[in-house]
């Protein structure tokens, strides 16, 4: 087999292949050894709380406010102007990474 030597080891894409398809069957035998009761959709999905019922999912949401209090306490003078300006629709995003990026790469022209 050719071998690149690379003076950190040695790279071989037909090792590399061997290899990764070695460990793909060590997977796959792995995983056939599962449970053949399991069904889907059915209270074996359930995830397990300590045998408490799961809230429903709107009560599992942390709002970004809560999770950086204090970042967004301490910037919140910026939060307030900057929050005008966010609509949420991504096109809007999209435009403005577009414009800044031209800006970018006039300014770059401009100086080579």
């Amino acid at each position: 087999m050719n071998a690149i030597n690379t003076g950190f080891g040695i790279w071989s894409p037909v090792v590399w292949t061997l290899l990764f398809l070695g460990i793909v069957l060590i997977g796959y035998a792995i995983r056939s050894l599962g449970r053949k009761d399991y069904k889907k959709d059915t209270g074996q999905t359930k995830v397990f709380l300590a045998g408490n019922e799961e809230p429903p999912a709107a009560d599992l949401h942390v709002r970004g406010d809560h999770m950086y209090w204090g970042m967004t306490k301490g910037f919140s003078a910026y939060y307030d102007r900057i929050r005008a300006w966010h609509t949420g629709i991504l096109s809007d995003y999209v435009g403005w990474f577009v414009g800044v990026l031209a800006i970018v790469f006039i300014i770059l022209a401009l100086l080579r």
